[in-house]
Formats: C-alpha cells, sequence, structure tokens
C-alpha cells in the first residue's frame, strides 16, 4: 500500500505538471485545459501546470470588479470532496508529496498539538475569503492574500522556477516574495518534525476537503466483529487518529496505512451508496 499510494502520488504530480515545454519554452500552459481545476494544492503559475488551482481559481474571482463568489472554483472543490474527501490530500495533492519526502529527513519526529489543527480554518476564512473580499488596492481590486504572501506550494512551483527562469526579475523581488520564502522555510521545517505539518495546521484546501470527509463517496469502513483491539492501526497513523472510533475523522488523508497493519482485516476501503454500504 505504501510504494503503490508513492507511485500514484508521483503521477498524479506528473500528469498535474506535464507540460514540462513550459520550461525550455519560459512560459506557462494557457490552453483550454487551465480552465478545469485539479484537484490538489499546485500552482496556476508554474510553466509546468495545465490546471489551475482550486485556492487560486476561487481568490482569482473573489478579487474580481464583476464577482463576489466564485460558484465555479467551488463546484470543483465540492465535487472532488464529495467524491473522494481527504483522500485528495492522501493520494493526489503534490505539496503532499513534497511534505512526505522531507518528513524522511532522519531528524526527531514528535507529536502534533492537536489544537492546532483547527488554525487551517482561520487560514480559510481570513486569507481565501474575508481580506480578498473586503481589503482592496487602489484600483477597487481586492488582494489574493493567501497566493501571495503564504502559499508555499505556489513558491516551490513558482516563485524558484520563474526566477530562475527569467533572472532579470530578480531586481523586483519585493517584500512579498521574502515573506512567502519565510513561511515557505517555516513549513519545511516543521514538515521535517510533524507528518503533513502544512495539511494538518495551515491548507485551507485541506480545511475544505476535511468538511467533506463526513459525507464523500469513499470511506473507510470499520467491522469491530473483527478487530482484536490490538492497537496497531492507532500507533500506524502519522495524521494521529483513532480510526477504530472514528472513520470520518477530519484529519484522515485515507492514506491506507491502517488497512495493511490491520491483522485481521477489519479495516477495508469502501464506497457510501444512498441507503446501502458496499466495500469495495
Amino acid at each position: 500500500m505504501r510504494a503503490s499510494r508513492k507511485f500514484f502520488q508521483v503521477v498524479f504530480a506528473f500528469l498535474q505538471n506535464i507540460y514540462l515545454a513550459g520550461f525550455w519554452k519560459r512560459t506557462i500552459y494557457k490552453g483550454e485545459i487551465k480552465n478545469i481545476c485539479v484537484p490538489g494544492l499546485n500552482c496556476y503559475s508554474c510553466p509546468a501546470a495545465i490546471g489551475s488551482c482550486p485556492i487560486g481559481a476561487f481568490q482569482s474571482v473573489v478579487t474580481s470588479l464583476r464577482y463576489n463568489f466564485s460558484f465555479y472554483a467551488s463546484g470543483f472543490v465540492l465535487l472532488f470532496g464529495a467524491i473522494a474527501g481527504r483522500f485528495i490530500c492522501g493520494w493526489i495533492c503534490p505539496f503532499g508529496l513534497y511534505q512526505e519526502l522531507v518528513y524522511k529527513i532522519p531528524l526527531a519526529k514528535k507529536r502534533l498539538y492537536k489544537p492546532l489543527r483547527y488554525a487551517k480554518y482561520l487560514v480559510l476564512l481570513i486569507f481565501v475569503i474575508v481580506l480578498p473580499t473586503f481589503v482592496h488596492n487602489e484600483f477597487g481590486i481586492g488582494q489574493p492574500a493567501f497566493c501571495k504572501v503564504i502559499c508555499p506550494a505556489g513558491f516551490l512551483e513558482a516563485g524558484v522556477p520563474v526566477l530562475l527562469l527569467f533572472p532579470s526579475l530578480q531586481s523586483l523581488i519585493g517584500v512579498a516574495f521574502y515573506i512567502k520564502l519565510t513561511f515557505f522555510v517555516f513549513i519545511s521545517g516543521f514538515s521535517v518534525i510533524h507528518y503533513r505539518f502544512f495539511c494538518r495546521t495551515i491548507c485551507p484546501l485541506g480545511a475544505l476537503y476535511s468538511i467533506s470527509n463526513k459525507f464523500s463517496f469513499l470511506q473507510i469502513r470499520f467491522d469491530k466483529d473483527l478487530c482484536v483491539d490490538c492497537g496497531k492501526c492507532e500507533k500506524t497513523c502519522k495524521m494521529e487518529i483513532n480510526i477504530r472510533k472514528n472513520q470520518q475523522d477530519l484529519e484522515c488523508i485515507r492514506c491506507g496505512d491502517c488497512l495493511k497493519i490491520c491483522p485481521t482485516n477489519a479495516l477495508k476501503f469502501g464506497a457510501i451508496l444512498p441507503q446501502k454500504r458496499t466495500a469495495v
């Protein structure tokens, strides 16, 4: 399961950034596919990106002069969430893969202070919704606060490559760049000692998908009659949840580690259908 999931993470990260020609052409893809949101946090401005980031698309509409709400981007998030919930975080999001690779650095690992998990909902409210909607520049246009000063995926996938491809732009580096660099270093550093630190404490997309864990089509199902209370599933969970108590936990990214470790096959991936539950 772990090996296969890593394979899928790499494949999905590549598929979302398949326009490799953007690096040597020194441009970004602007085709029709770019109008479609990808499931994970993936920067629109990355030279290789072929789709739009849901958070970036949402903010681009919220900050415009003509619209106050992005039904388009919100619809994509609701669709992805309804189908898979935070499975997207665990299997598809490119920045989730980056955090897992950073976590492999051999330094002491620590448990996350649980109340910090609620911070991502504040980030979603303040930096993705409130500030872009109500704080405007002299032209009456809102500022994409999260994308502009926080998003580490944007810094990694777009900020660094763009500066390398266009050295002339280095003279235009301002305060916003250094703020974003600071956030990236901070998030990367804490991701070394806390598994998926950004996903659990800051990511607004993770906050949205976590809510959909309650009703998504894909679920983890638990058969307590098969359970022998060995506790292996709880011990192996890097997201630090007890899947036996709550299979719809907001922090569960459905990585499948608990399924692999279970000695009696009491945990399985399953699909929730209207008025019927069937294991798959």
